[in-house]
C-alpha cells in the first residue's frame, strides 16, 4: 500500500512539472512568433499544425500505450519535446518554427494520454479515480498559475529565446527523474460486460462518450481562442509579456477554486459537464460584450474550466475498461487537439473581420444543444424500452 501511494506520487510529480513547463510557454510563443514577422494567420496555422500533429499521436499513442505500456512513451516523449524546445530557441526564420511546432506536436502526443492512463491503472475502484484526477488536477492548475508568470518573467528578463531554452532543458531533466522513479502497473479495474480490446470505433459509439467528446470539443475551442487572443495583446497593445502572465494566472486561480470545492465530486459527471459547458458560454459572451474586467473573465472562464475537465476524466475511466484507457484517453486527446485546430485557424483567420469571442460562443451553444438533445433521445429510447407495468 505505501509502495502504491510513493508510485502514484512519483507520476503526480511528472504529471505536474510537464504542466508546469509546458505552461510557461503560454504568454511567450505568440509575441516570439511574431517577432520573426509571422502574422496573425500564419501564427494561427503555426498552432494548428502543432494540434493537428498532435492529434494524430494522440491516435497512434492510445493503441502503443495500451499494448507496449505507458513509462516508455511517456519518457520518450520527454527527451524528444527537451531536444525540439532546445531547437525553438535557435530558430532564424518563422518557416523553421513551424516545422519545430509540428514535430513537437506529435512528440508530445504520447504524454497526456500515457500519464492519465497510468494514472488511472493505480486506483482500485471508480472512487479513487476520481480522487486521483482531483488531485493531478489541483496539481496542474497551481502549475498554470504560477508558469504564466514564470514564463511571462522569463521572456521580460532573459528573452523569448533563453526562455525556450530553459524550458527544453527542463524537460530533459524531468524525463530523467520519470525514468528513476516511475513504475508501470498491471491493469487494477475490472468492469464487467466489457470487452478488454477496444477500437476506437467502439469508443466513438459509446453514447456517454460521445457527450464527453463533443464538451472536449468546444471547451478547447474556447480555450483556444483564449490562448490565441491573450497573448496577442501584448504584441496589439505593447503590453509586457508579464502582465499577460498574470492575465492567464486569474484563469489558474478559478480552476483552483472550483477544484477544491470538493462536494461538486458527489454529482453526476455528465451533469456537470453541461453545468461548466454552460458556465463557459455565459462568461465568453460577457468576454464578448465587454460586460466585466478581462482578469475577472479569466476567473471564471478558469473556474468553469475547473468543474469541467475532472468531470470528463471521470465519466471516461466509468464507461471502459482499464485496458482500454490508452486508446479512451488518445481518443479524448485527439478530440482536445481537433478544437485547437480548429480554433487557432478561425480565429487566425477572422480576427481581423469578426470577433473570435462570438464565433466560441456560437460553437458553444451549439454544441451544448447538441448534448442536451443527446441526453433527450437517450433517455426517450430507455422509456420506450422499459417493459410494460400491469
Amino acid at each position: 500500500m505505501r509502495q502504491t501511494a510513493v508510485n502514484k506520487l512519483h507520476i503526480f510529480m511528472v504529471m505536474f512539472f510537464i504542466s508546469l513547463v509546458m505552461s510557461i510557454q503560454s504568454p511567450i510563443f505568440t509575441p516570439y512568433a511574431a517577432t520573426m514577422g509571422a502574422s496573425s494567420v500564419l501564427i494561427g496555422i503555426m498552432l494548428s499544425i502543432a494540434s493537428f500533429t498532435n492529434l494524430t499521436g494522440n491516435l497512434v499513442a492510445g493503441p502503443l500505450s495500451d499494448r507496449f505500456g505507458k513509462k516508455v512513451f511517456i519518457i520518450i516523449s520527454l527527451f524528444l519535446s527537451g531536444i525540439l524546445f532546445i531547437f525553438h530557441a535557435l530558430v532564424s526564420s518563422s518557416m523553421n518554427l513551424i516545422v519545430l511546432r509540428a514535430l513537437n506536436g506529435f512528440s508530445l502526443a504520447f504524454l497526456i494520454p500515457s500519464g492519465l492512463a497510468l494514472l488511472s491503472e493505480y486506483a482500485k475502484n471508480s472512487h479513487q479515480q476520481g480522487k486521483n484526477m482531483a488531485i493531478n488536477g489541483i496539481l496542474g492548475t497551481i502549475a498554470s498559475i504560477i508558469a504564466p508568470l514564470i514564463g511571462g518573467k522569463l521572456g521580460a528578463t532573459i528573452g523569448y529565446a533563453n526562455t525556450y531554452l530553459v524550458i527544453g532543458i527542463s524537460l530533459i531533466l524531468t524525463a530523467i527523474y520519470a525514468t528513476s522513479f516511475i513504475k508501470e502497473r498491471q491493469h487494477m479495474v475490472v468492469k464487467a460486460n466489457q470487452s478488454n480490446k477496444l477500437s476506437f470505433l467502439h469508443i466513438l459509439q459509446m453514447p456517454q462518450l460521445q457527450i464527453v467528446f463533443l464538451t472536449g470539443f468546444a471547451l478547447m475551442y474556447i480555450h483556444g481562442v483564449i490562448i490565441y487572443e491573450v497573448p496577442y495583446l501584448t504584441v496589439e497593445r505593447g503590453l509586457s509579456t508579464t502582465t499577460t502572465g498574470q492575465l492567464f494566472s486569474f484563469m489558474g486561480i478559478g480552476t483552483f477554486l472550483s477544484l477544491s470545492l470538493l462536494f461538486i465530486n458527489r454529482f453526476n459527471p455528465i451533469k456537470r459537464l453541461m453545468f461548466g459547458l454552460t458556465g463557459m458560454n455565459m462568461v465568453i459572451f460577457i468576454i464578448l460584450k465587454g460586460l466585466m474586467s478581462l482578469p475577472v473573465s479569466l476567473f471564471f472562464v478558469g473556474f468553469f474550466f475547473g468543474i469541467i475537465m475532472p468531470a470528463m476524466a471521470t465519466a471516461l475511466t466509468d464507461s471502459v475498461a482499464s485496458s482500454g484507457y490508452g486508446r479512451a484517453f488518445g481518443v479524448m486527446s485527439a478530440i482536445y487537439s481537433l478544437g485547437m485546430i480548429t480554433s487557432s485557424f478561425i480565429t487566425g483567420v477572422i480576427r481581423d473581420y469578426i470577433s473570435p469571442y462570438f464565433i466560441a460562443f456560437t460553437i458553444g451553444m451549439l454544441t451544448l444543444t447538441l448534448i442536451g438533445y443527446s441526453k433527450f433521445q437517450t433517455n426517450t429510447n430507455s422509456s420506450s424500452h422499459a417493459p410494460t407495468q400491469y
